[in-house]
């Protein structure tokens, strides 16, 4: 299983991040291959003039096409997710997460901004054609101490929800639709015969 992570924080450490790295370990440990992304390995040219050669952007692409997953991280700003990967999804090709499972992950300040998730993040994931946006986990700050340092400190709840989300999302990659065969190679297979 190839699983793609993108920590949509401009800064770095961040909370949300920190759920990141721990989502990361958890699914490394499970024999998973991840590949981890952060806003700071795209130009902010690239991003806010819409290159969509960027090489960047383009090696992205080409890993999300034959990944399984996706984690998504982000904090919470003015009710809505990260702007700057707000940003870098609009990049994205059209059906970017066709046949990929996807978990969404956020931080803000206030359990105020919980739904953010619901109405900003879940939306724009549907629209790159996800075949399952999962439940996810919303934390709010007070919950993730020291996390500068790796493993940030999570309330005990907390990390009950991230272990119950990240299992969710292995069994979630283990149950996917696998993609079709192509056209060319059923024809290819009908010569054989």
């Amino acid at each position: 299983m190839r699983v793609i992570t993108i920590a949509g924080s401009p800064r770095q450490p961040s909370r949300s991040s920190s759920l990141l790295a721990l989502s990361h370990q958890w699914l490394a440990s499970r024999g998973v291959e991840v590949f981890t992304y952060t806003i700071q390995d795209f130009s902010a040219d690239d991003l806010l003039f819409a290159n969509f050669a960027s090489p960047q952007l383009k090696q992205l692409t080409a890993e999300l096409a034959s990944a399984d997953g996706l984690i998504v991280a982000t904090p919470v700003y003015k009710a809505s997710f990260s702007g700057a990967l707000k940003t870098l999804l609009d990049l994205l090709p059209e059906r970017a997460l066709d046949h990929k499972v996807v978990l969404p992950l956020a931080t803000a300040g206030s359990i105020g901004h919980m739904l953010a998730v619901d109405y900003a993040l879940k939306p724009v994931l549907a629209s790159l054609k996800a075949q399952e946006v999962l439940q996810g986990v919303f934390a709010d700050d007070s919950l993730i101490t020291d996390y500068q340092s790796y493993p940030a400190k999570l309330d005990p709840a907390l990390e009950e929800r991230l272990t119950e989300s990240l299992e969710n999302f292995y069994l979630a990659l283990s149950r996917r639709r696998p993609l079709a065969p192509s056209v060319a190679s059923l024809s290819a297979q009908a010569l054989r015969v």
